[in-house]
């Protein structure tokens, strides 16, 4: 299976999120590779395989800086994505209760729009919640990756 991370950051959080779960995946029989959102368009998601977007928010809940040109690209050229299984970790803090995890909301959303198909719940890591990002991630990762295997051998991804 192919695995594609997408990750969206500003401080650098996010990718260390998407570099705990690429060394415990990418064990041979599935191949991982994390790309930053910085400069990829929406043709990415013509790759084969699975993706899992790893992204915090910012400012007043919008995407990262990194992230803008991604969303900003599948906005405007609304591509079919109906080929396409990912799942979204979303990184926020509640103490900003109006715009918690908003940066991977409006990513689930806009390729729920496109027509791609969400593999599993959209995670929400909370950063006033005492538990790092990473350690909640390579948990929740265990369920998250067989669901995701499942949808590869059906054929669905």
């Amino acid at each position: 299976m192919k695995l594609t991370l997408l990750v969206g950051t500003m401080t650098g959080t996010a990718q260390l999120v998407a570099q705990e779960l690429e060394l415990v995946w990418d064990d041979g029989e599935m191949h991982v590779e994390t790309l930053l959102m910085d400069q990829l368009d929406s043709s990415v998601f013509a790759r084969d395989g699975v993706f899992l977007l790893v992204t915090s928010t910012y400012g007043q809940g919008d995407v990262p800086d990194n992230a803008k040109a991604l969303y900003e690209d599948l906005k405007a050229k609304r591509p079919d994505l109906s080929r396409v299984r990912y799942g979204v970790f979303g990184l926020g803090d509640r103490t900003y209760a109006e715009t918690f995890n908003f940066g991977g909301k409006r990513f689930d959303e806009l390729l729920g729009e496109l027509g791609a198909r969400r593999i599993g719940e959209r995670v929400q890591h909370d950063a006033a919640s005492g538990v790092l990002p990473e350690e909640m991630a390579t948990q929740w990762g265990e369920g998250w990756i067989a669901l995701a295997k499942g949808a590869a051998e059906a054929g669905v991804s």
